[in-house]
């Protein structure tokens, strides 16, 4: 379900944006615009951002991220384009509609986090609620659970000025959480951060998404980063969306030279996730006798199979196991099923290594429900090796590029 729709975004800085805007659209090129006084911030940005997902939106300096985020919370009113929040169009909201709307929906963090000097954590973090006139004891109460999710029980009577850097922004992140809107939005929140601090501030963000589905959207200019966090991610370049898509996407089908360029050197392995790259099992197996499931594997070409029971993944059989049970005996099939490792769906391909060297069959995905979802072959997961050791990603491999994988 689309949460945010920001539809054919465009933003002109200068003397005459509209006039500017015309002669864009007849074909004008940026510089000629630059020479006249306007330079174009965004060009019909397109995005549509799923409700509960963190999207990253990247790029380098000047590419036109932080104006963009500024159009969510309508800071900046685009020179032409529309931006719906669940079904709001915030261009046609009054002042006082846009602040009730802002208070409601909308918290955002701050890359030098933008905290009250003369408030202490607590006051900072009991801000927003302040501001919505709750009372203080409830305001109070609230900002203290917030205080406790990002690790600073005990801090909540000190000043800004008496905290490290990752510290006042565990700060901004909870005074920005505990006003519980829907929305959160992120501009290079961790970038002023040490890279141990930055890391960590990571971990904690990705630990709160997963008990709170809010949708974020996250601005940074580091694709390590927007590659951890991102559920999708948008890479702009000049004010333009150059790809769009998952971190696996971005990897591996990278739409142009600009976004090749970006990931040549990052190191798929860790990085990719086993969901990524996994196939589905050759041979799928139900409780049946030891003759149906040798035929279905040998209808296969199959020397391994995957045996589930309902939902739950029960373990491997193998062609030769099956055989020397004795086909036509009275031998349950489970009699045959060998114990072996496992994969998360979301380890990634470097964590999913050594599992991978000891089997002596594609290692079998399995969700935290204990379901089957798929098979990690070792073709793929040496395919991804290669690449990272040779060639950095430039040649577009098949297997990785099908629709199984």
């Amino acid at each position: 379900m689309t949460k945010i729709a920001i539809k054919g975004v465009t933003k002109i800085f200068g003397r005459n944006p509209e006039r500017a805007l015309e002669r864009l659209s007849s074909g004008a090129g940026r510089e000629e615009l630059l020479a006249d006084g306007n330079t174009v911030a965004l060009r019909d940005v397109t995005l549509d951002i799923a409700e509960g997902e963190i999207f990253v939106v990247m790029g380098l300096s000047g590419s036109g991220k932080s104006t963009l985020i500024r159009h969510i919370n309508r800071i900046i009113d685009p020179t032409s384009g529309d931006v719906v929040i669940d079904s709001v169009d915030v261009r046609k909201l009054s002042i006082e509609e846009l602040i009730r709307f802002r208070r409601d929906h909308l918290a955002m963090v701050f890359q030098h986090f933008a905290l009250l000097p003369h408030r202490t954590v607590l006051e900072n973090v009991a801000y927003g609620l302040e501001l919505r006139n709750v009372p203080r004891k409830e305001r109070e109460q609230q900002a203290m659970r917030w205080i406790e999710a990002v690790g600073l029980t005990g801090f909540e009577r000190q000043f800004p000025s008496q905290l490290s850097g990752g510290m006042q922004q565990r700060v901004g992140l909870a005074r920005a959480l505990c006003v519980d809107t829907d929305i959160l939005l992120m501009d290079e929140a961790f970038s002023a951060l040490d890279p141990l601090i930055r890391s960590q501030m990571q971990d904690l963000l990705m630990e709160l998404q997963a008990r709170l589905s809010k949708t974020i959207v996250f601005i940074t200019h580091d694709l390590d980063e927007a590659l951890r966090l991102g559920d999708r991610i948008a890479i702009l370049r000049d004010g333009e969306v150059v790809q769009m898509g998952t971190p696996a996407d971005i990897l591996l089908r990278p739409a142009d030279d600009y976004v090749r360029n970006f990931v040549k050197d990052v190191n798929r392995s860790r990085v990719l996730t086993v969901e990524t790259v996994m196939q589905p099992p050759p041979v799928r197996l139900t409780d049946e006798t030891l003759e149906r499931a040798l035929a279905e594997m040998q209808r296969a070409g199959a020397a391994y199979g995957y045996v589930v029971k309902g939902s739950d993944y029960r373990g491997v059989v193998t062609e030769a196991g099956l055989r020397s049970l004795g086909v036509g005996s009275a031998h349950a099939l489970a009699e045959a099923i060998e114990a072996g490792p496992t994969l998360s769906p979301d380890a990634t391909l470097a964590e999913a290594l050594p599992a991978a060297l000891s089997s002596r069959y594609p290692v079998p995905v399995v969700d935290k429900a204990g379901a089957l979802q798929g098979v990690l072959t070792p073709s793929v997961l040496s395919e991804v090796f290669a690449r990272d050791a040779n060639d950095g990603g430039r040649e577009h491999s098949p297997a990785l590029g099908s629709e199984d994988a």
